[in-house]
């Protein structure tokens, strides 16, 4: 019997420690590090007549890019104290004389600012000849196409995409990339030498575009006060400087002293005056960067 016991208890031990050691062999499992969280990202990059102030917003983050509209016209700092947004660019045309937009808002939908209920751009007859082209102007859009959230660049009278709903939408314009289309929208009439933005000259600029892979591209690009008089870009530098960010689509938005950029508390502006100072012009709307 304690033949049998010792047995037994030898047995234990032997297992015991052929457990051990199977155990200590047996490879760990390495720890995945998690992925860093997908955030914006400012640049800033100073160009031969100006400073361009950009800010990367990727494509699946948690951050929405989406229209506001205000009542009043309001700075980007207003704006941004009312939303509590991330970042703010300023972004669809208006008329500071009435203080009305002069571009298409969608939002959750519903259209919220029409155009054509400004009487001082459908009654200006200074205008009459390109109304047709002005009311179909290029549009920044956020699409639901099942559950996934797109951006596109389209003219106003196109249809969302096959299964894609109208998110939102604002409008500005010309078209940047794939191509400048400064004619088509009414912008430049060449026999008539019309250039409403001044296209071809520098100037402060804002500017929005979309990656290859969905990411979002905002831009300020500001005068310098050292060079006041003759400082900005003009629109073909800009659809050029957009292209080197990474944008296949990209629009011009409201531009010159309109132009402005916010970003963790702090405002940087386009406009200089003649002797360098910045230029704060309340605008009409803006494109919001939040949290989803």
């Amino acid at each position: 019997m304690r033949k049998i016991k010792l047995l037994a208890l030898i047995l234990i031990s032997l297992a015991m420690v052929l457990w051990f050691n199977l155990r200590s062999s047996t490879p760990s499992i390495p720890t995945i590090a998690a992925s860093p969280p997908k955030t914006i990202r400012y640049l800033e990059r100073t160009l031969p007549q100006s400073i361009a102030h950009i800010l990367l917003i990727p494509a699946n983050s948690r951050f929405l890019v989406t229209p506001v509209l205000s009542e009043k016209v309001a700075t980007v700092e207003e704006f941004a104290q009312k939303h509590q947004a991330a970042a703010i660019l300023n972004a669809g045309f208006f008329d500071p004389a009435n203080q009305k937009t002069t571009s298409y808002v969608v939002i959750q939908g519903k259209l919220i600012a029409d155009p054509k209920e400004n009487e001082r751009l459908v009654n200006n007859p200074n205008l009459k000849p390109y109304l047709g082209q002005i009311l179909n102007r290029t549009e920044f859009r956020r699409y639901l196409c099942g559950q996934t959230i797109r951006y596109s660049i389209a003219l106003h009278s196109q249809s969302p995409p096959a299964g894609c709903q109208l998110v939102d939408a604002i409008g500005a314009g010309p078209r940047l990339l794939p191509q400048l289309t400064l004619v088509k929208e009414g912008f430049v009439d060449n026999a008539n030498k019309r250039d409403a933005l001044g296209s071809n000259q520098p100037n402060a600029r804002t500017a929005v575009g979309i990656t290859r892979d969905g990411s979002v591209v905002l831009v300020m690009v500001a005068q310098k006060p050292s060079v006041p008089s003759n400082s900005g870009i003009s629109l073909p530098a800009l659809a050029d400087l957009m292209k080197t960010l990474g944008a296949e689509q990209a629009m011009n938005l409201d531009g010159g002293s309109s132009s402005s950029l916010y970003y963790k508390g702090k405002t940087f502006y386009g406009k200089v005056d003649l002797e360098g100072n910045s230029i704060k012009r309340p605008v009409k709307s803006v494109l919001l960067v939040q949290e989803n």
